[in-house]
């Protein structure tokens, strides 16, 4: 901490540049001070005269876990703020553009692009005040005032895309049903060679039949499983034998395994290569499980009975909405319902009730 002028600074080792005609610099700031220097508009402040997003506070709990449950192994991107004041930069001799970023301590610093990330790090310093010794990138621009911030929140977040939902599961490697969704896809027929790892889509003309993001949760829902649940070993081979049994009932994956089908007429004409069939095949085990803990195999032959194609009139009211496929809750319990009653398993009072709404 320095003094600049009559007041104090916080100062940074920093790293000057020029973006758009414009200064900008990046930073390296200690996360115990991170709650202290940044702020972003309150949320009584009108959409029109803020410069970020309200707040959302249910993303925070499961930030603030993440960074709680992984204090060696989290990875945080930089924040970008813009500071509303003169700052210095006092350069290195030798090095003009790598230095130290002084700012005096009463500027105002907004949040352009990060402030879930600082508000997760405030709460989970309260809990784990260790982690203030860790660092985090920042990148501070000059505030040209309330529409160059507004326009910098828009640039900033115009391009952001989500990664997929199979991208995400086949790269999370803290995840367990992510990780048992990986071990299906890769070791387990009818999964094995027919997965689309990256895409939550299949085009009409992949050779895929399934995508890793609906075996997860197809999985997830067999096992009874919330998102952060885990998984024992039994609970992997139940499974993997669960999915290796239905397989045995549908001759069309066979079909398609042994190359006298392709996938992509599979997908054009039946529902069980969709993942609103895989998902509600998966709900249907969690019920059949449960039940039938025993001969469960044995009540799954009845599979062979379904007639699975799209043009079915079960499927066109159960399955689809305003005629196309639809992974809807609602969408995959009618269908779950379905495959329930032709195997003889009792609905449950919520599903009745389901059935009476579809009548």
């Amino acid at each position: 901490m320095q003094t600049q002028d009559s007041g104090y600074c916080y100062s940074f080792p920093a790293v000057r540049g020029i973006q758009a005609g414009r200064p900008f610099y990046i930073a390296t700031c200690p996360l115990r001070i991170i709650p202290k220097i940044f702020s972003y508009n309150e949320d009584d402040v009108p959409p029109e005269l803020r410069a970020q997003r309200t707040l959302n506070k249910t993303r925070i709990p499961e930030m603030v876990k993440y960074l709680l449950d992984n204090p060696k192994d989290y990875v945080f991107s930089a924040l970008t703020a813009s500071v509303g004041v003169n700052i210095s930069f006092k350069d290195h001799q030798g090095s003009p553009n790598l230095g130290t970023l002084n700012i005096p301590m009463d500027a105002q610093i907004l949040i352009n692009d990060g402030q879930h990330r600082r508000k997760a790090i405030e709460e989970a310093l309260k809990e784990n005040p260790d982690l203030g010794q860790d660092n985090i990138p920042v990148l501070f621009f000059i505030d040209e005032g309330l529409s160059r911030s507004q326009q910098m929140f828009a640039d900033l977040n115009k391009y952001a895309v989500k990664p997929s939902p199979s991208l995400g599961t086949l790269y999370d490697l803290r995840d367990e049903s992510s990780e048992l969704a990986r071990k299906l896809a890769t070791d387990i027929k009818p999964f094995s060679g027919l997965t689309e790892m990256e895409k939550s889509n299949i085009s009409p003309k992949s050779n895929k039949l399934f995508t890793l993001s609906s075996i997860r949760q197809a999985t997830r829902t067999l096992l009874n499983k919330g998102p952060k649940d885990s998984y024992s070993d039994e609970e992997k081979s139940l499974a993997a034998a669960f999915w290796q049994e239905v397989l045995k009932n549908i001759p069309d994956w066979q079909m398609v395994i042994d190359k006298q089908v392709s996938p992509a007429l599979l997908r054009q004409e039946y529902i069980h290569a969709h993942g609103v069939g895989l998902h509600a095949i998966g709900l249907l085990g969690k019920h059949l499980l449960c039940q039938h803990p025993q001969n469960w195999p044995v009540k799954l032959q009845k599979l062979t009975t379904i007639n699975w194609l799209k043009t079915n009139p079960e499927w066109v009211k159960r399955s689809m909405n305003l005629g196309k496929l639809s992974k809807s809750t609602t969408n995959i319990q009618l269908t779950a319902n379905a495959l329930k009653i032709e195997l003889g398993l009792e609905l449950a009072p919520e599903e009745k009730e389901l059935e009476k709404q579809l009548s």
